[in-house]
């Protein structure tokens, strides 16, 4: 493997379908303003890098990067590539990472609007991120100890399991099908509407009007804060462990909750079951 060290580029395509090479400590930074310096390039390992120019890792394959910076003017940084390892990195260009697959993130800060659309297969640990519309339309998410605050996150996304993480989101999990949420704090207006098949566990849910219009939605052992109008034309199964400002017309299933503000049931499709310390209200 050919390493590089202490050096700095900032020509087009700088290093252009590179093989087997090793950077460390180098820059891509300059007044030539070159784009796309490792374009379609393979079995590359970055360290203590700085990225302060835009489409460095398109079309590539095995790539790791860790302890290194991507500046808000790395726009795009990642772009159809698979394989890759992120550790330690700062990740601040808008939409850093896209249509990419087989990626495992850990210890990251990522700043980046628009992260993650249509990916496949990421596995993100112990990182923090804030950024509207994150991870739109992605399939196969496994996340652990992250930290979100954005809007709009998660929507579109299959097959994905979140646990112990903290996300301060609102309209999160729009659409979402087939996904696990354990242990998670998940705090934002209008929290997963028209999803299916998509379970919380142990999880405190914070905000106004969650979960409307879902199919197959469960909520096992759940805290429920500051939330009214829950639940309006739900298929849902939830047992919640504190009470709840309002409930509006469930379209089927059970709710057990210890005490309930309101219930709402004006609407003739609507035959939710609502259990108070069992007792039966509808």
């Amino acid at each position: 493997m050919k390493t590089i060290m202490n050096e700095t580029f900032d020509m087009e395509r700088a290093l252009y379908a590179s093989r087997d090479v090793s950077l460390k400590n180098c820059s891509f930074d300059g007044p030539a303003d070159g784009e796309s310096a490792l374009k379609e390039s393979s079995d590359v390992h970055v360290a203590d890098c700085f990225f302060n120019l835009r489409y460095p890792f398109w079309h590539d394959r095995t790539l790791e990067i860790t302890g290194s910076e991507m500046t808000e003017l790395c726009r795009a940084a990642l772009w159809y590539s698979e394989d890759i390892v992120i550790a330690d990195t700062k990740l601040h260009g808008i939409k850093a990472l896209r249509e990419c697959r087989r990626i495992k993130m850990s210890g990251c800060d990522i700043i980046s609007p628009e992260f993650g659309w249509s990916v496949q297969d990421i596995e993100m640990k112990d990182c923090t991120v804030q950024g509207e519309y994150f991870m739109m339309r992605s399939d196969n998410l496994h996340f652990h100890g992250v930290e979100l605050k954005g809007k709009y996150s998660f929507q579109y996304i299959r097959d994905s399991v979140f646990e112990n993480c903290v996300f301060d989101t609102k309209d999160a999990f729009w659409h979402a099908k087939n996904v696990t949420v354990r242990n998670c704090v998940v705090k934002g207006e209008y929290l997963a509407w028209y999803c299916e098949n998509v379970t919380f566990e142990n999880c405190k849910i914070i905000g106004t009007q969650p979960l409307c219009y879902c199919k197959n939605l469960k909520l096992i052992d759940c805290e429920m804060i500051d939330t009214d109008l829950c639940f309006e034309k739900s298929e849902v199964e939830a047992v919640i462990t504190t009470p709840v400002m309002s409930i509006k017309n469930p379209a089927s299933g059970k709710i057990q909750v210890p005490e309930v503000g309101e219930i709402i049931q004006d609407d003739g499709d609507s035959h939710g079951e609502i259990v108070i310390k069992g007792k039966c209200c509808a």
